[in-house]
């Protein structure tokens, strides 16, 4: 037993991570546009203009005040207006992925660079052009597209003056922007995620300091609103091409109680169902789980739905659970245990486990565990679509990159996903994340690096963007050409 020879290998990416050319070709101005480089030490910021012209930022999730809109000011750097240039390497790129032998490539597909502000009644040419040619690209060489449809990337005009994904229009807006898609791509791509991350609304109250139960109320909406819209998505793509599968992507909050006490299982137990199963069943099972009421109630929320919605779930079910998985965290109601910090699994610390210096638990039976876990309650095929470790890479002055800690990371992953499928899960494809070095999303730094590809770009914006094989690549190359097999 094994990987099946149908096993899709490949890797992951974002667009606003990535692509660059943020004005470019007629792209509308997005969120991400407006916001700044960080560091594991200091924060990213949004900057803005308020009504009377004055500049000023907050925090990456923070609030604008009334009347401010997004802006790019002097004397900040904004990485992702560049990002690694993807949109002008994309061919050097998919060139690379091939010599790995990627069978499928997960990246998103920028809504501002289809609908600049989100509303249009035509979309964008240019932008259906250069993601037409991209997955050309990728056919040529045997690569399927995974395509996700909203990863973070707003354009800045929804937001700002429609309100988000709080504000129901955005609900049609998105069904739009979707069937545009499914219809122009019609015979390119197959596999489609709706939101990347969906549950992250409700997982910021975990990590946030002084979370409100105001804005714990505009994240379930939001995830209300969300829910519709991608129930609608999959329904359009299953009318307008049957052979479209179409998945849910959740952070995978995979966490343990710390204990054997009674209250850290519990408690443990009631973090998943919030954390994770709240959205999964949701997308899955086409209704609100059983302890929904529950959330609800404890968060005093007031959920405004209309009876279509309760239809519009059931008739788009996925048709398969994807997720992200980077570490696992621990479960405890003792206040006084260590705290640990990682990708929406903060907790306590696991004594059992080593941890990156961002700070993440390195967890290969975790993943084990958590793809049995969703096996065993959806029976629906599975996908690990992204799983990777940030970590400070040295380009040596022969050009070579020398990266073993992420030769063992992704060993120790891929050894999982074969006992797990040995055990009897469905698993169709795993994208590392970050395949290629990329802007980070939480601290906005290239020095944290997750590729097997080094690109020549530094945190400041220098650099000459030209792209290294890592010593990972030649592993991965040969783990892929064995299907999982030689993971020396």
């Amino acid at each position: 037993m094994g990987f099946p020879k149908d096993f899709m290998w490949g890797g992951a990416i974002a667009a606003n991570q990535c692509e660059g050319a943020w004005d470019t070709d007629g792209k509308g101005m997005t969120v991400s546009d407006a916001c700044t480089a960080g560091t594991i030490d200091t924060p990213r910021y949004t900057t803005y203009l308020t009504k009377d012209g004055t500049p000023g930022k907050t925090g990456m999730f923070g609030s604008l005040p009334e009347g401010a809109h997004r802006a790019v000011l002097d004397g900040y750097y904004y990485p992702y207006h560049e990002g690694i240039d993807f949109y002008h390497h994309y061919k050097e790129d998919i060139a690379l992925f091939a010599e790995m032998g990627f069978k499928v490539f997960r990246m998103s597909i920028s809504w501002a660079r289809i609908f600049p502000k989100g509303i249009e009644e035509a979309p964008n040419q240019a932008g259906l052009n250069f993601y037409r040619n991209v997955f050309e690209e990728l056919k040529k060489y045997g690569i399927e597209p995974l395509v996700t449809i909203f990863h973070y990337d707003m354009p800045v005009y929804l937001e700002e003056t429609l309100g988000g994904w709080k504000n129901r229009e955005l609900i049609d807006l998105f069904e739009k922007y979707a069937r545009v898609l499914f219809t122009e791509y019609k015979g390119l791509v197959k596999y489609w995620l709706t939101f990347n991350e969906i549950n992250s609304p409700i997982l910021l109250r975990n990590f946030l300091p002084n979370y409100s139960n105001e804005m714990i109320q505009q994240g379930v909406q939001t995830l209300h609103n969300q829910f519709v819209a991608s129930a609608r998505a999959v329904r359009a793509a299953h009318q307008i091409d049957p052979e479209m599968m179409v998945g849910a992507m959740l952070a995978g909050t995979c966490s343990y109680p710390l204990t054997c006490n009674p209250e850290d299982v519990l408690a443990n137990q009631k973090r998943t169902q919030y954390d994770f199963y709240y959205s999964c069943d949701t997308m899955a099972r086409g209704a609100y789980p059983y302890f929904a009421q529950k959330f609800w109630d404890e968060y005093a929320i007031e959920l405004v739905t209309e009876p279509q919605d309760f239809i519009d779930l059931q008739e788009g079910k996925v048709d398969m659970i994807t997720f992200s998985f980077y570490s696992t965290g621990c479960i405890t109601v003792d206040e006084t245990a260590e705290k640990a910090k990682g990708n929406f699994t903060s907790g306590a610390k696991n004594p059992y486990l080593k941890y990156s210096e961002w700070g993440w638990s390195i967890d290969g039976q975790g993943l084990r565990y958590f793809l049995n876990e969703l096996y065993a309650r959806y029976q629906l095929p599975l996908m690990v679509v992204e799983n990777g470790l940030g970590a400070v890479d040295v380009l040596e002055p022969d050009g070579s990159v020398h990266d073993p800690y992420r030769i063992a990371y992704t060993r120790e992953h891929v050894l999982a996903m074969k006992q797990a499928i040995e055990d009897g899960v469905n698993l169709l494809a795993y994208t590392y994340w970050g395949c290629i070095d990329l802007v980070s999303a939480s601290t906005g730094e290239m020095k944290k690096r997750y590729g097997f590809i080094y690109v020549d770009r530094n945190n400041d914006g220098s650099g000459s963007m030209k792209r290294y094989r890592k010593d990972s690549f030649y592993w991965y190359q040969k783990m892929i050409a064995s299907n999982g097999e030689d993971l020396d």
